[in-house]
């Protein structure tokens, strides 16, 4: 293998993106959050400065997502490859394709009351990344140096991306239908309500999260086979029974007895969105526990 250049100086230019990053989510969560706050309290009359928080959260999180862009190509220069080796770099790509696809799909107008949730919850990603997960620029290990890399991570990367967003759904739909939020008479609780009311009807959050989950579904299918082609490249079989496999088929699991139950077997409502969630969860135990406390050919943490 010939010797790949690293920079780490461009490394730290391209963490001080992500922290500007980080920086402009702030901003946008909390323009989303007030937004959020003022539809729930104020008259019909009044929302538009309700609509101008909205508006200037949206315009932050496009810069937000400017900034995002460039510290990730700037960390793929920097390690002369595709910037999703390590957990540092999949967390940094990650996220910037979930705000990406998140704002592609805001053309489905229901879907930009979950800015809120998408904005925080990246930058709590990041959050994790740069303090947690962060290593420097380091070359690939002889089985990463494939353009299999680029196939399967990538899609593995759209998958989680699609999933993100249904959970996001699937937890509104839980909140929309708890009788403890229903029946409450705490003042926060009351606030809560009133901002749930604002989300679309629990059928049509059913619906969405179903359709996002159907795609991240098709995506994670690709994953699996893709990941079983590369490993017969890398290490002359297509299965082995690594920890990291055996996760990836345990969440298609998941994820396939929750289409096949809403197809089959008419399951519907709150039985639906958990199990969606479930998946969603499997997917975090995946990233996190089993790259960092597991063994295997596959835990690429970097750590």
């Amino acid at each position: 293998m010939n010797q790949i250049a690293l920079n780490e100086g461009l490394s730290q230019i391209s963490l001080f993106f992500i922290y500007g990053a980080m920086a402009v989510y702030t901003l946008a969560f909390l323009g989303f959050a007030s937004h959020l706050a003022r539809l729930s309290s104020e008259k019909a009359d009044k929302s538009a400065s309700a609509s101008k928080l909205e508006r200037v959260g949206i315009a932050l999180m496009i810069l937000a997502v400017l900034l995002h862009g460039t510290g990730v190509m700037l960390r793929g220069i920097a390690a002369s490859r595709v910037p999703w080796a390590n957990m540092y770099e999949f967390s940094i790509t990650g996220s910037l394709v979930v705000v990406m696809i998140f704002l592609f799909a805001l053309i489905i107008k229901d879907l930009r009351l979950l800015a809120t949730f998408v904005s925080g919850f990246t930058l709590l990603i990041l959050g994790a990344a740069t303090s947690i997960f962060y290593v420097e620029v380091k070359s690939l290990m002889p089985a990463l140096q494939s353009y299999w890399l680029v196939i399967h991570v990538m899609v593995a990367v759209l998958a989680t991306a699609f999933f993100n967003i249904a959970a996001a759904l699937s937890i509104t739909y839980l909140f929309k239908t708890a009788k403890w939020v229903e029946t409450s008479k705490v003042k926060f609780v009351v606030t809560f309500r009133r901002i749930l009311a604002l989300f679309p009807s629990i059928e049509k959050l059913e619906r969405m999260a179903y359709r996002f989950n159907i795609i991240g579904f098709i995506l994670w299918s690709f994953t699996l086979i893709a990941g079983a082609i590369w490993a017969e490249r890398a290490w002359h079989r297509y299965w082995g029974w690594d920890t990291k496999e055996v996760w990836t088929f345990i969440i298609w699991t998941i994820y396939a007895g929750y289409l096949h139950a809403n197809a089959t077997r008419g399951w519907s409502g709150k039985r639906s969105a958990w199990l969606s969630l479930v998946g969603f969860l499997a997917i975090l135990f995946n990233f996190t526990i089993v790259n960092l406390y597991f063994k295997g050919l596959h835990v690429y943490s970097g750590l």
